[in-house]
């Protein structure tokens, strides 16, 4: 592409995105003003698009030409898809002012790309950013909602955003729970969850929420399989939440992902996670508090995996022989560490 095209692109889309902030500020500021003429008795202005088949057009290849003008500048593929920050608030100002999901998709898409880059982040947080893209998070539209998820993993990686954003860690976390099984945008809350989880600051946002992702992990496809194992892992690796892994309820169907039709990598790195809970706990300060845990919790579970993997579950029998090591092995640390007085 021609430097004079990418000039014209440019220019095209600042004055297309200028032009439908300030449509929209119109629109919503008529609005207001025909309410109050109708609240003193007025009869108010009629809209001009109204019934007027040529008029309804014209707005419709309005709306187009901005969709596509925001698209072309959200394009991964497109030279010129970073953003200044008078670009980047414009953008932010679709974000905030726009009730159509084609446009919020779109300019979502272009944040979400700009946010990858580190500088822009602080740019994007400093424009205010964070909370108008978390309010998009109210939306019931699923491919809206996962793109504003995508632009808040993306901002997440900074450490004053995430700062910030750890006021919307139970919203995300509840929604995530309860979004459709396996969807886009449950992965998508499960990836800005893992983000957030990096370092042990705001672990401690999801000690409730630990069953409930030990329940998702048991019941979603191999994908969601291995970002619930992510989540986990970063809860794992930190001692101070090896008590709130260890309260949590486990679905009994846990036991079944050592059979042999499972994936051995989730096999491996769900014994890695058990392997970091059983590291972390010492037998000598958590004796005494063992009654703390009732049935069903990870700790029974552990407990029961310890005495009886190979009869219950059928490890001797796995076809792979990685998995057999490292289940034998993993039992011999429980015996070790945890249970030391368990009889098998």
């Amino acid at each position: 592409m021609g430097y004079a095209r990418k000039v014209g692109w440019v220019t095209a889309g600042l004055v297309i995105g200028a032009g439908a902030c300030y449509c929209i500020y119109r629109l919503a500021r008529g609005r207001k003003q025909n309410k109050e003429k109708m609240a003193e008795g007025g009869p108010g202005d009629v809209d001009d698009v109204g019934d007027c088949p040529g008029a309804r057009a014209r707005a419709r290849a309005r709306a187009t030409r901005a969709r596509r003008a925001v698209q072309k500048r959200a394009s991964p593929n497109s030279d010129d898809t970073i953003l200044s920050p008078q670009e980047l608030q414009k953008v932010l100002c679709l974000v905030e002012m726009s009730e159509k999901p084609y446009i919020l998709e779109a300019a979502l898409i272009a944040l979400g790309n700009n946010a990858a880059y580190a500088f822009n982040r602080d740019i994007i947080r400093d424009l205010g950013g964070l909370p108008i893209v978390a309010k998009i998070l109210n939306t019931r539209d699923p491919i809206v909602k996962e793109k504003a998820l995508i632009v808040l993993n993306n901002l997440s990686v900074n450490a004053e955003n995430q700062r910030r954003l750890k006021i919307y860690m139970n919203q995300v976390c509840d929604d995530t729970i309860t979004s459709r099984l396996n969807s886009s945008v449950q992965l998508a809350g499960l990836r800005l969850l893992t983000n957030m989880t990096v370092t042990n600051e705001y672990q401690h946002m999801l000690a409730n929420s630990i069953s409930d992702l030990f329940r998702l992990f048991s019941a979603g496809n191999e994908e969601t399989k291995f970002q619930v194992l992510k989540l986990l892992l970063n809860l794992a690796e930190n001692p101070a939440m090896t008590r709130e892994l260890l309260r949590a309820q486990v679905p009994s169907s846990l036991g079944s992902l050592f059979n042999k039709k499972e994936n051995k990598e989730i096999i491996l790195k769900l014994l890695v996670v058990f392997e970091n809970i059983n590291d972390n706990f010492k037998w000598e300060e958590n004796e005494p508090t063992q009654s703390q845990f009732i049935q069903g919790s990870l700790f029974f579970f552990l407990k029961q995996f310890q005495v009886c993997a190979d009869k219950i579950l059928g490890i001797e029998s796995h076809h792979d022989f990685l998995v057999k090591v490292k289940v034998g092995k993993f039992m011999a640390k429980l015996a070790e560490n945890m249970f030391p007085n368990s009889q098998e």
